[in-house]
């Protein structure tokens, strides 16, 4: 027989501040059809208490497509017809969004992204300044892929691969994936009975990737399949992944006090190596941004954003969501420095009318706001240290 979820080892998790929890449709689906507290309230209670302890949680849930084929019994719906589950997914949105504020004593807010949403680097950016915001705000951001309007060649596929791509625009710190099975086995537990769990990957191995099955649901698009390449894009950014079984309500309740008992993914660095490493060496726009002398110790400093009243001037040209260089003063025959580079929130020509400014002044001059910074210092890597930076 194969191992409980009980006989697991179990295994701290990596410290957190912020984390995407992805809930799986086999565990909302109900028996007959639509949805269900059962295991979705041990989960709501992770959240909660996670938010008590001062942590911040991005659901992204599957389950509309199931609600939705419940609000229609009497019509049978194929489930290779893409159509007809995008009107299902339509139809399912608000009972998957209500239960989850059923469950939440914080206000819950409906996001649905598309592959465009990710692809194209401003509505990136838009999505990210605006999960960011929700998440100051103390709401429970809930996401899942706009099925309604997506098409078989731009579908990011999964909630689980949509998880992963979502905890890297977030910069979450750890990636949490609930199912109905409780780890990865060596084998497929459902016909094998002689399948061990695994505690611990620390690299996704192609003879990993080999131990994993399909879909096991008629309800769910992904099986473990799924799980382990959402961990391997997920890893890396830098990102732990844990897989646990979320109908286990001692197992969730573990991961109150950082307990785990499933699967951890490891990432090979951390989630800011990574991401600074991408920002450092991501193609930059020919246009840059030029900076007093406090602005760039301010910047080589590590911990500032670029608000637009140490801008000096805009060299070259620049949209929103470009990656620009952030540069020094030229002053007599000294060489121009680049200080820091990262993703403006401003195109060069609105830069050009902020600099100089303080950043309230930002809706007066634009008559818009895209937030008080420039280049926000999540958004950004430095080139020098702050003793070299003036």
């Amino acid at each position: 027989m194969r191992t409980s979820v009980h006989d697991l080892p179990e295994q701290p998790l990596p410290p957190w501040r912020r984390a995407v929890l992805k809930v799986g449709s086999n565990l909302l689906a109900a028996d007959g059809g639509g949805l269900t507290v059962r295991h979705a309230s041990a989960l709501a209670q992770f959240i909660a208490a996670s938010h008590a302890q001062g942590k911040q949680i991005v659901l992204v849930s599957s389950g509309a497509v199931a609600a939705g084929r419940a609000l229609l019994r009497e019509h049978t719906v194929s489930a290779s017809d893409l159509v007809a589950r995008q009107a299902l997914a339509a139809l399912g949105q608000a009972p998957m969004i209500a239960l989850w504020q059923r469950l939440s004593a914080r206000p819950v807010a409906q996001v649905l992204l598309t592959h465009d949403d990710l692809r194209h680097r401003r509505r990136y950016l838009n999505a990210r300044a605006t999960l960011r915001e929700l998440l100051a705000l103390d709401v429970l951001p809930v996401i899942n892929e706009n099925d309604t309007v997506a098409v078989d060649e731009l579908k990011l596929g999964d909630n689980d691969n949509l998880a992963a791509i979502v905890a890297a625009l977030v910069d979450a710190d750890l990636l949490l994936i609930a199912s109905d099975i409780d780890a990865l086995y060596t084998a497929d537990p459902r016909i094998d009975d002689t399948a061990m769990p695994i505690a611990e990957v620390t690299e996704l191995t192609p003879a990993i990737l080999a131990m994993a099955g399909g879909s096991g649901s008629s309800v769910g698009t992904g099986g473990m399949r799924t799980k382990l390449e959402a961990a391997g894009k997920a890893a890396a950014a830098g990102i732990a992944t844990a897989l646990f079984c979320g109908s286990d309500a001692a197992t969730v309740q573990g991961l109150s006090e950082g307990r785990l008992q499933g699967t951890l993914v490891h990432a090979p660095g951390s989630r800011m190596q990574a991401r600074k490493y991408w920002l450092r060496h991501a193609p930059a726009a020919p246009g840059r941004i030029v900076v007093d002398d406090g602005a760039a110790r301010a910047l080589a400093g590590g911990r500032a954003s670029l608000l637009p009243g140490g801008i000096v001037s805009i060299e070259g040209e620049f949209h929103r969501g470009d990656m620009v260089e952030i540069m020094t003063i030229k002053i007599g025959d000294a060489a121009q420095r680049a200080v820091a580079r990262g993703l403006s929130q401003y195109g060069a020509a609105e830069v050009r009318r902020l600099a100089g400014h303080h950043s309230r002044e930002i809706p007066a001059l634009l008559g818009y706001s895209y937030g008080g910074e420039v280049v926000h210092r999540d958004d950004m890597a430095t080139l020098v240290s702050s003793d070299t930076a003036a």
